[in-house]
């Protein structure tokens, strides 16, 4: 088993993953800053985890939470195979409850859950931030309905939330906001102060 096979299962399975220009984006951003700590919300198979913990030499703790119980044991299986068990910690639930629960501080937090819940991860993220930490936003231009005039039934909260969740980090003061046209939309938001 090894990162490549995992990408490919994912693939093969129409499991999202993280698209190969987004992860080269954060590579450089994990290589640049050297995080000790990362929250992912959003396991899936573990493929996103894993290359986290690759690019940085397994020299990093990552806790990530996954609601699909199925995804999660595959996620569990994918990171025992590859021995990284004591490196990445995967949570089984919806992350909207579990967040409440943590407690620690993060060097850097990776959001590729449901886009309808995005302005409550921000919120969490910021609490469990210290100054200097990064939050990551996948997915954030959806499609590109977020900067269109997109306003259809099925997808409506999703892009209202995503809207709201790039005005709260473009304008709030303490954090300092870039929107990459990357992939899906990739916003990265220094935490400036708290």
């Amino acid at each position: 088993m090894n990162i490549d096979i995992i990408k490919q299962n994912a693939l093969n399975d129409h499991i999202p993953i993280i698209m190969d220009d987004t992860l080269e984006i954060i590579k450089n951003i994990l290589l640049e800053e050297k995080p000790k700590r990362i929250l992912e919300l959003g396991t899936a198979t573990g493929y996103s985890s894993i290359c986290f913990s690759d690019v940085l030499n397994n020299n990093v703790y990552i806790d990530t939470i996954e609601l699909d119980e199925e995804r999660a044991n595959e996620a569990i299986e994918n990171i025992k195979e590859l021995g990284l068990q004591k490196n990445i910690n995967v949570i089984i639930g919806n992350a909207v409850d579990i967040l409440p629960t943590l407690n620690e501080k993060y060097d850097i937090f990776f959001i590729d859950a449901a886009k309808g819940k995005y302005p409550i991860f921000l919120k969490e993220a910021i609490r469990l931030s210290k100054k200097g930490s990064i939050i990551l936003a996948d997915n954030i231009l959806y499609k590109g309905y977020v900067m269109s005039d997109y306003n259809k039934h099925k997808q409506r909260t999703a892009v209202r939330n995503l809207r709201e969740y790039i005005k709260e980090t473009t304008q709030n003061k303490n954090l300092e906001t870039e929107i990459l046209e990357i992939g899906d939309g990739l916003a990265v938001s220094r935490v400036l102060d708290l």
